[in-house]
């Protein structure tokens, strides 16, 4: 009888896990005609990344120097393991290239953490909101210096949510080359601008993004497969404003395997009307429109070209999610919270205190209906009705989800979408033009259809702003002025049912 195996290895976080995979055949075929045994279908569709190497258990009746050097392959994949056994944290990376900086001239940088033998690279642009002018950079500076400067940042972080290398947290990307770029530009990462004598600050986002994917090639990105440029909060506008450009980047570099893809967090803002109109004094209070047409200018902010041409003059409007879409070539994937805080916030609707009389609900409902008509003719999204702020990296990740479907399956299943697209069309960019239907059972385009904030049952817990204490659904809907009669009215329910749903989470 011949025996044959697969070893696959997956260089994991906790354990490293060996599976062999041996299979009896007919007796032995001569030699020229015999085929390499397949691991099943289920194994090879698992995490993609993973190194496969065949043994040949026959190889050594007549060739002992090739079953070694099959053993020696099988010991290379498994060092890694070993190694990352010890180490999980990203750890940081000062740029090379002293000329690309922080706002304060600081040498930008990186976090890292290499997963020998993937072809998937994960780089996450970070969030922290934005300045637009002297004053408030200053501001700025004084307060959260860290988002303007990278003297005091950490060797190491820790990587959560889909950054997490623990396959419990995140099943679908634990074992990418994972990349963390700190945002230390406050210019939503569009700038290009260094700091001169006659200038306080560098804006140099943009710069940063294209210096860290440069170096990264040195790092093995030249033989990825997949580039996910993903991003939370202005990390997430970070993403849309610079995936075409670093899949431009790779391509024009020769890298045109590489498949650029974006994943953008809490990033799709709107340019909507303020509840309560307030004079631009800082940059909580500041109209997001009023806030970017003023920062686009003193960062030197660039947008994609495309997306240039269609608001020459007006290329603020390259900042918000819903106009810029459209002009992108490349995949991106969605995700945002249908009643997002920081877009309440800048709305000036806060929620501390008091509880919100009728005319702040009737506005943050009207938010979500905004909100959820801008995202109807994105392909791929996922959008819960919460009042929350950045998901990605969260560790509870996982826990939220969108008509039975989780974060991670949902991306799980573009990711396959995209690689059955890529077979049919032989590239990834234009993704617009040529989508394929998603596969039963694999939704792409998850948006809650109900009204309110939280009505999702698996919306994250609920604190007082002001005792830090849990509340409930109904608690969490009181405080907001939530009118139990008119609601149920509206949606032609019994009240005595509506409240129901509400004390039952649903």
């Amino acid at each position: 009888m011949q025996s044959r195996g697969v070893v696959r290895t997956w260089a994991g976080p906790s354990s490293c896990l060996l599976l062999l995979f041996i299979h009896m055949s007919s007796p032995v075929e001569p030699r020229s005609q015999s085929r390499r045994a397949q691991p099943p279908q289920e194994h090879r569709d698992r995490v993609g990344g993973g190194e496969s190497f065949p043994l040949d258990f026959t190889a050594v009746e007549g060739n002992m120097d090739n079953f070694m050097v099959q053993i020696k392959n099988l010991a290379q994949s498994l060092y890694p393991c070993s190694a990352q056994k010890l180490d999980q944290d990203m750890k940081l990376h000062l740029l090379k290239n002293a000329t690309v900086t922080c706002n304060d001239g600081s040498a930008a940088g990186y976090y890292i953490k290499e997963s020998k033998g993937s072809k998937r690279w994960l780089l996450f642009l970070e969030g922290g909101w934005y300045c637009f002018n002297k004053q408030t950079c200053d501001s700025r500076y004084e307060t959260m210096k860290r988002l303007m400067s990278s003297t005091k940042w950490p060797q190491t972080r820790t990587g959560t949510g889909i950054l997490s290398p623990q396959p419990e947290e995140n099943p679908h990307w634990w074992n990418a080359n994972m990349v963390l770029i700190p945002y230390c530009s406050s210019d939503v990462w569009s700038g290009a601008t260094p700091k001169t004598d006659h200038s306080d600050y560098a804006f140099m986002g943009s710069l940063i993004i294209k210096e860290v994917v440069n170096e990264l090639l040195t790092k093995g990105l030249d033989n990825a497969k997949v580039l996910l440029l993903a991003g939370s909060s202005a990390g997430g506008t970070g993403v849309l404003l610079n995936v075409d450009q670093v899949a431009e980047q790779l391509e024009t570099l020769g890298h045109r395997g590489v498949q650029v893809r974006g994943l953008a967090d809490s990033g799709w803002f709107l340019d909507n009307k303020q509840y309560k109109f307030t004079d631009c004094l800082d940059t909580i209070s500041c109209a997001p429109t009023e806030a970017i047409k003023r920062g686009i200018r003193y960062w030197g902010g660039l947008v994609p070209e495309s997306c240039r041409q269609a608001h020459v003059g007006e290329e603020w409007n390259c900042f918000f999610g819903y106009k810029v879409f459209p002009t992108l070539k490349s995949p991106v994937f969605v995700v945002q919270w249908l009643f997002d805080e920081a877009q309440l916030t800048v709305d000036n609707i806060h929620l501390t205190g008091q509880p919100v009389h009728e005319g702040q609900w009737r506005y943050i409902q009207n938010l979500g209906q905004e909100l959820r008509s801008t995202l109807r003719d994105v392909p791929a999204m996922f959008s819960p009705a919460c009042l929350s702020h950045e998901l990605i990296t969260r560790t509870y990740w996982m826990d939220i989800q969108v008509k039975g479907t989780s974060l991670p399956r949902a991306l799980h299943c573009w990711d396959r979408s995209l690689h059955d697209n890529n077979h049919i069309n032989g590239s990834n960019r234009n993704h617009q033009k040529h989508q394929t239907p998603p596969a039963r059972g694999c939704p792409l385009h998850l948006i809650d259809s109900c009204p309110w904030p939280h009505c999702n049952p698996s919306c994250p817990t609920i604190r007082d702003q002001l005792t830090g204490q849990e509340m409930s659904v109904i608690q969490f809907l009181k405080h907001m002025g939530f009118d139990v009669q008119k609601m149920a009215q509206q949606q032609g329910m019994d009240p005595k049912k509506l409240l129901g749903m509400l004390n039952n989470g649903s």
